[in-house]
């Protein structure tokens, strides 16, 4: 499923309801904008899976959230 929407997102986030993160990287900076998600104190630790550069230097990076095994 995606979803779309800064606010959805970042609720959904917060819930811990994120399996996969897929971001690409436009080699453009700007000085302004809005960030992925609000910030909060919780931090989410990623483990990359993929990565792809296409010809036009975008970078394609997929990341699973990783889980800590419950005991």
């Amino acid at each position: 499923m995606a979803i779309g929407g800064a606010t959805l997102a970042a609720e959904a986030a917060a819930s811990g309801l994120i399996d996969e993160y897929r971001a690409r990287v436009y080699p453009v900076l700007v000085g302004g904008g809005i960030p992925f998600f609000p910030q909060r104190e919780r931090r989410v630790d990623l483990e990359l899976v993929e990565t792809r550069t296409f010809s036009s230097k975008v970078v394609y990076l997929r990341y699973h959230v990783a889980r800590q095994a419950v005991s």
